[in-house]
Protein backbone atom coordinates (compact mmCIF):
# COMPACT_ATOMS: atom_id res chain seq x y z
CA UNK A 1 0.00 0.00 0.00
CA UNK A 2 2.30 2.95 -0.85
CA UNK A 3 0.28 5.58 -2.58
CA UNK A 4 1.11 8.97 -1.93
CA UNK A 5 3.89 11.20 -1.16
CA UNK A 6 4.36 14.67 0.02
CA UNK A 7 1.18 14.22 2.19
CA UNK A 8 1.13 14.98 5.84
CA UNK A 9 -1.09 14.31 8.83
CA UNK A 10 -2.10 16.47 11.84
CA UNK A 11 -3.02 14.41 14.73
CA UNK A 12 -4.86 16.81 17.61
CA UNK A 13 -4.94 13.69 20.51
CA UNK A 14 -3.80 14.79 23.97
CA UNK A 15 -3.53 10.39 24.68
CA UNK A 16 0.14 9.47 23.90
CA UNK A 17 -1.59 5.63 23.65
CA UNK A 18 -4.03 6.63 21.16
CA UNK A 19 -0.93 8.50 19.04
CA UNK A 20 1.72 6.34 19.06
CA UNK A 21 -0.87 3.38 17.71
CA UNK A 22 -2.04 5.60 14.99
CA UNK A 23 1.44 6.67 14.16
CA UNK A 24 2.52 2.98 13.89
CA UNK A 25 -0.04 2.10 11.21
CA UNK A 26 0.37 5.01 9.25
CA UNK A 27 3.93 4.00 9.25
CA UNK A 28 3.48 0.57 8.72
CA UNK A 29 0.94 1.50 5.62
CA UNK A 30 3.73 3.73 4.23
CA UNK A 31 1.01 6.58 3.11
CA UNK A 32 2.28 9.75 4.11
CA UNK A 33 5.58 11.56 4.71
CA UNK A 34 5.03 13.31 7.65
CA UNK A 35 2.78 12.86 10.29
CA UNK A 36 2.69 16.04 12.97
CA UNK A 37 1.22 15.71 16.43
CA UNK A 38 -0.28 19.02 18.08
CA UNK A 39 -1.57 17.17 21.84
CA UNK A 40 -3.83 20.07 23.13
CA UNK A 41 -5.87 22.90 20.98
CA UNK A 42 -4.25 25.59 21.68
CA UNK A 43 -0.81 24.01 20.02
CA UNK A 44 -3.02 22.73 17.07
CA UNK A 45 -4.59 26.52 16.19
CA UNK A 46 -0.58 27.61 16.80
CA UNK A 47 1.05 24.81 14.49
CA UNK A 48 -2.00 25.63 12.01
CA UNK A 49 -1.35 29.85 11.86
CA UNK A 50 2.05 29.74 12.29
CA UNK A 51 2.34 31.49 15.96
CA UNK A 52 4.36 30.59 19.30
CA UNK A 53 6.79 27.34 18.31
CA UNK A 54 5.09 27.11 14.94
CA UNK A 55 6.28 30.55 13.26
CA UNK A 56 7.97 28.78 10.53
CA UNK A 57 5.88 27.11 8.13
CA UNK A 58 8.71 24.28 7.38
CA UNK A 59 8.56 23.02 10.98
CA UNK A 60 4.59 23.37 10.52
CA UNK A 61 3.42 23.04 6.91
CA UNK A 62 -0.32 22.39 5.71
CA UNK A 63 -1.20 19.11 6.49
CA UNK A 64 -3.23 17.06 3.96
CA UNK A 65 -5.63 16.36 6.43
CA UNK A 66 -6.63 16.93 10.12
CA UNK A 67 -7.50 14.04 12.88
CA UNK A 68 -9.01 15.83 15.14
CA UNK A 69 -10.18 14.80 18.75
CA UNK A 70 -12.89 16.49 20.73
CA UNK A 71 -12.44 16.21 23.71
CA UNK A 72 -8.42 17.88 24.72
CA UNK A 73 -7.19 20.60 27.20
CA UNK A 74 -6.85 24.31 26.43
CA UNK A 75 -9.12 24.73 23.77
CA UNK A 76 -11.54 21.62 22.58
CA UNK A 77 -11.91 20.17 19.41
CA UNK A 78 -15.06 21.76 18.90
CA UNK A 79 -13.95 24.89 18.33
CA UNK A 80 -10.55 23.99 16.44
CA UNK A 81 -13.32 22.49 14.21
CA UNK A 82 -15.43 26.03 14.20
CA UNK A 83 -12.60 28.08 13.58
CA UNK A 84 -10.84 26.01 10.70
CA UNK A 85 -14.21 25.65 8.69
CA UNK A 86 -15.09 29.37 9.53
CA UNK A 87 -11.09 30.21 7.66
CA UNK A 88 -11.03 31.00 4.47
CA UNK A 89 -7.65 29.46 3.67
CA UNK A 90 -8.30 26.18 6.19
CA UNK A 91 -11.89 25.09 5.15
CA UNK A 92 -10.43 23.45 2.41
CA UNK A 93 -8.63 21.09 5.06
CA UNK A 94 -10.41 17.76 4.95
CA UNK A 95 -10.68 17.84 8.85
CA UNK A 96 -11.44 13.86 10.83
CA UNK A 97 -13.19 13.89 14.08
CA UNK A 98 -11.92 10.79 15.97
CA UNK A 99 -12.86 10.77 19.47
CA UNK A 100 -14.83 8.83 22.44
CA UNK A 101 -17.83 11.04 21.94
CA UNK A 102 -20.91 8.79 20.98
CA UNK A 103 -22.97 11.90 21.87
CA UNK A 104 -25.52 12.67 19.08
CA UNK A 105 -25.35 16.20 19.61
CA UNK A 106 -21.49 16.29 19.19
CA UNK A 107 -22.40 14.21 15.84
CA UNK A 108 -24.71 16.84 14.63
CA UNK A 109 -23.02 19.71 16.43
CA UNK A 110 -19.37 18.83 13.87
CA UNK A 111 -21.34 18.10 11.09
CA UNK A 112 -22.91 21.72 11.39
CA UNK A 113 -19.31 22.86 11.59
CA UNK A 114 -18.19 21.26 8.52
CA UNK A 115 -16.49 18.39 9.58
CA UNK A 116 -15.84 15.69 6.81
CA UNK A 117 -15.90 12.64 8.59
CA UNK A 118 -16.85 12.06 12.18
CA UNK A 119 -15.57 8.79 14.03
CA UNK A 120 -16.31 7.17 16.89
CA UNK A 121 -13.17 5.24 18.91
CA UNK A 122 -13.27 1.98 19.71
CA UNK A 123 -12.15 0.72 23.37
CA UNK A 124 -10.79 -2.58 21.76
CA UNK A 125 -7.47 -2.00 20.55
CA UNK A 126 -7.90 -4.65 17.93
CA UNK A 127 -10.82 -2.49 16.55
CA UNK A 128 -9.17 0.92 16.90
CA UNK A 129 -6.35 -0.62 14.87
CA UNK A 130 -9.01 -1.69 12.38
CA UNK A 131 -10.46 1.56 12.28
CA UNK A 132 -7.08 3.53 11.84
CA UNK A 133 -6.47 1.05 8.96
CA UNK A 134 -9.42 1.96 7.47
CA UNK A 135 -9.27 5.67 7.81
CA UNK A 136 -6.10 6.18 6.23
CA UNK A 137 -7.02 3.72 3.26
CA UNK A 138 -10.02 5.92 2.61
CA UNK A 139 -8.51 9.22 2.92
CA UNK A 140 -5.18 8.19 1.51
CA UNK A 141 -6.25 5.40 -1.17
CA UNK A 142 -9.81 5.80 -2.17
CA UNK A 143 -10.05 9.67 -1.79
CA UNK A 144 -8.26 12.61 -3.52
CA UNK A 145 -7.01 15.18 -1.71
CA UNK A 146 -6.97 18.65 -2.48
CA UNK A 147 -3.23 19.88 -3.35
CA UNK A 148 -2.54 22.39 -1.14
CA UNK A 149 -0.04 25.38 -0.97
CA UNK A 150 1.59 26.77 2.06
CA UNK A 151 0.99 30.63 2.44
Amino acid sequence: MNTTTNQSFLIVEDSDEDFFTFERIVRKLSVTQAIYRCSDGDEALDFLYHRGQYTNPEQAPRPSIILLDLNLPGIDGREILAQIKQDSELSIIPVVVFTTSSNPKDVEICYQQGVNSYMIKPINVNKLMRSIQLLIEYWFEANTLPKLVNK
